[in-house]
């Protein structure tokens, strides 16, 4: 019998209690022993719920007891998650998490601790909820060089833009109904800004590329810009908008951003609408894959985060090893990456052209006073640089 303490009972908590009831007898098949909950760390109770018996809220009541063999982290935040995590695996513990702002800021470093103590730190669910893909990195793909991925990583945002798309709704409509959904939370900035999606690019490119990844160092626009008009536009070129997390090698590094993107239908994350996600892999040997499904939810995630306590079971007594070192990359300078780009402005036509050769006009009826461009392939230097001398851009969205 495997004895598992889980740090908060909210919506992953409870949900991994959820999925290690519901296949209690498949997991036990798998793992090759009986999986339990012994403790819930928590600053609430629950009366009339069976687990108030097993809630404490005392961590170190969790972290002296040595039947304790696996802590499942679903508090959230940085802190005091990391030194809640970190003093479980020093104390010989084995961790999984589904933390994005605690694997993005300290995944080196715990990666390091679980390494020495022999123990596991795992995070199938800190990207893409119930999307494998930090285990396809670690084990299917070890014989490629990954030389891309990219991927519509956040699901509020991509039902907002969905809603945006098909019902022509305004952002504050779209994001007033995502909330009334609980899609999105009361403060919705890490994902309307763009922040969630950039923890989880900067973790699948630390381990892409083996070392630290700081995720203050990706450029990173939201969605909050994106109006009706921009939709209409998408539509007029027979794209779509979808905030999209990139990040391609370059020579010895790579060049990350967070922003939106206007897709063609042949992309293969042109499809991808509602709360769920997708990722785009494209390895120099195995060439392109693509992983889809739900990218959150209670349920999907803490599916993910079982899958991880099965593999601690399996592996008891070795470490999986994951190749991420604490030693910083530095990325490339976004500025030199290459796009096409859409803007807006009601600038005369003679000037644009003048500026961006080769660029092509769009109208929409209804939208009076502007003019759509979109221009050929530059890097973002020289488009701020010609976009500089217009007298006036009311919108720019990168084209892929």
């Amino acid at each position: 019998m495997i004895k598992i303490a889980l740090l908060g009972y909210g919506t992953i908590g409870s949900g991994v209690a959820e999925v290690l009831k519901i296949n209690q007898e498949s997991i036990a098949k798998r793992a090759g022993e009986e999986i339990e909950v012994k403790y819930v760390l928590d600053k609430r109770d629950f009366p009339g719920d069976p687990i108030q018996a097993k809630v404490v809220h005392d961590y170190d009541v969790i972290v002296s007891d040595p039947e304790v063999q696996v802590v499942v982290e679903a508090m959230g935040g940085v802190e005091p998650a990391y030194t809640f995590v970190k003093g479980a695996l020093l104390a010989g513990k084995s961790v999984t998490t589904s933390n994005k702002a605690l694997v993005a800021k300290h995944g080196a470093e715990l990666l390091a601790i679980a390494k020495e103590k022999n123990v596991h730190f795992l995070f199938e669910a800190s990207v893409g909820g119930g999307i494998p893909i930090i285990r396809p990195l670690n084990s299917s793909l070890t014989a490629d060089e990954v030389e891309e991925i990219t991927g519509i990583l956040n699901g509020t945002t991509n039902y907002m833009l969905t809603k945006m798309t098909f019902e022509g709704l305004e952002f504050h409509d779209v994001l007033k109904d995502a909330q009334a959904r609980g899609y999105a939370e009361a403060d919705p900035t890490a994902d309307i800004e763009g922040q969630d999606a950039c923890r989880k690019i900067a973790i699948l490119t630390s381990l892409v590329c083996g070392q630290q990844v700081e995720f203050e160092d990706i450029y990173t626009e939201g969605i909050t810009q994106i109006s009706p008009a921009d939709i209409q536009y998408a539509k007029a070129m027979n794209r779509v908008i979808k905030l999209l997390a990139t990040s391609r090698k370059a020579g010895n590094s790579y060049c990350a951003m967070v922003c939106p993107m206007l897709l063609p239908p042949e992309h293969p994350l042109y499809s991808v609408n509602d709360v769920f996600n997708g990722i785009f892999v494209h390895g120099n040997v195995l060439g392109d894959a693509m992983f889809y499904g739900s990218g959150a939810g209670k349920l999907p995630t803490a599916s993910a985060v079982v899958a991880d306590i099965v593999d601690i079971v399996k592996n008891q007594g070795r470490n999986i090893m994951t190749a991420w070192s604490s030693a910083k990359l530095p990325l490339l300078d976004h500025k030199l990456a290459v796009n096409r780009f859409f803007l807006r402005t009601s600038e005369s036509s003679e000037r644009i052209l003048e500026l961006f050769k080769n660029a092509e006009l769009i109208k929409v009826p209804g939208i009076l006073g502007e003019t759509g461009v979109l221009t050929e392939a530059m890097t973002e230097e020289d488009y701020e640089e010609k976009a500089a001398k217009l007298s006036n851009v009311i919108q720019m969205i990168r084209v892929a």
